[in-house]
């Protein structure tokens, strides 16, 4: 899937680039598309080494929740959700650990730990299933929750709105944990909708009313602020959030007799090695687009997008930011790559910039996931997965957008 994708902005660009030519008698046009690929591949180099920094100092202080056990903990207390919401798995069968470890990492925002354990989930539900080539109710659930999975720490947003030159990096952490919080929910929902998941139980309910409780609150609390005190307020409780995990990390992996220091020195390592691994990734997708930008062509589909908002008498600014939702569900680098151009092109403190970082934040990549975690199993009929998965793409999208104009708007 990806690599069509990358190849159609190439012919859409050459496409364009004929017509401005031929019938706009623009003659630079191809000049511009070539410089273009200079411009967005020295870029792509520039923001990965720009990374190293803050990249290392958060790997560091992941390899320190990990170490110390908190993310072990995090697991052992969903536990308890996951009996009732995938009955077919046997209590203290290995999948509910090594799912509940899953989503751990992934709440804490440790990708690298994140996906092995996925592919090990997947494999102890994959014993469990009595058709081999077909997804399971379990494995279906289990990858919707991911693709939709709550981060608290969208560090990767953080990294990329610094880098660019942010104001306040972190302004964009209480919209993002509102969006994706909407996503998780309707996934959760559409699925235990289409498997007759009872949610009434009292264990369910006790899980679930804390996590809409929690939701909840944050928006009744914002919502009683002005525009001005919101971001203020926003701003301020999302950094007393992250620096107080930092905290936390460290003083519990002390008491636990860790030597901080070098577990830190440990996961900071891998920072460097994460940094140089994207380059590739960032320039072959920021070359496309940028040569689809160059072309015109991604100027007319949003033009396009515009008319057809603005002719039902809504709001059209937000259509600078759909690029990176389109892409969303496809590929994780192609959005983050049209996130990086829209906040290159508008700025990266404007609202449309401001919109592709909570989009960006709000849910995973669904195709990827999908066919990164089904295909290690061998299943090829993946049954209501896909749209499981884009329901709570869509809904993460939409809520990305609506607390984009609360906040930002």
């Amino acid at each position: 899937m990806l690599h069509r994708i990358w190849l159609s902005f190439f012919l859409v660009a050459f496409a364009a680039g004929l017509y401005q030519w031929l019938w706009l008698d623009d003659a630079a046009i191809f000049q511009r598309m070539v410089q273009s690929t200079f411009d967005m591949s020295k870029l792509s180099v520039e923001l990965a080494i720009g990374l190293i920094g803050t990249l290392a100092f958060w790997l560091g202080m992941m390899k320190l929740a990990e170490s110390s056990g908190l993310v072990d903990k995090f697991a052992r207390g969903i536990s308890p959700l996951f009996t009732r919401l995938m009955p077919e798995v046997p209590k203290g069968h290995p999948a509910m650990g090594s799912m509940t470890m899953n989503l751990s990492a992934n709440v804490l925002g440790l990708d690298n730990a994140a996906t092995p354990l996925g592919l090990k989930a997947m494999q102890d539900l994959q014993s469990l299933n009595p058709q081999k080539d077909t997804a399971s109710n379990a494995q279906i659930l289990f990858l919707v929750l991911n693709t939709s999975s709550v981060t608290l720490f969208p560090i990767t947003v953080f990294l990329y709105r610094a880098q660019q030159g942010a104001s306040d990096p972190t302004s964009v952490f209480i919209p993002i944990l509102i969006a994706t919080c909407c996503s998780t929910l309707v996934g959760l929902l559409a699925v235990s909708f289409v498997q007759k998941i009872r949610l009434w139980e009292r264990v369910t309910l006790l899980y679930l009313g804390g996590f809409v409780a929690f939701l909840l609150a944050f928006i009744g609390y914002f919502t009683t602020l002005t525009i001005d005190e919101l971001q203020r307020q926003s701003s301020l409780v999302g950094n007393l959030m992250i620096f107080s995990a930092i905290i936390g990390f460290l003083a519990v992996a002390h008491l636990k007799g860790i030597n901080i220091y070098e577990t830190f020195i440990e996961g900071a390592r891998e920072g460097f090695d994460v940094a140089i691994k994207i380059i590739p990734y960032l320039l072959a997708m920021l070359v496309a687009i940028g040569v689809l930008r160059a072309s015109g062509a991604l100027e007319g589909f949003i033009w396009l997008l515009k008319e057809l908002i603005g002719s039902l008498g809504a709001d059209t600014r937000f259509a600078d930011a759909l690029p990176t939702a389109i892409m969303k569900p496809f590929s994780g680098s192609g959005a983050r790559a049209m996130m990086l151009e829209t906040m290159s092109s508008h700025g990266v403190d404007s609202f449309a910039a401001y919109l592709a970082s909570v989009i960006q934040g709000s849910t995973e990549t669904t195709f990827y996931v999908l066919a990164v975690y089904f295909g290690s199993v061998g299943i090829r009929h993946t049954r209501h997965a896909i749209a499981c998965g884009l329901t709570a793409d869509l809904a993460g999208i939409i809520a990305a957008i609506t607390v984009g104009y609360w906040f930002f708007g």
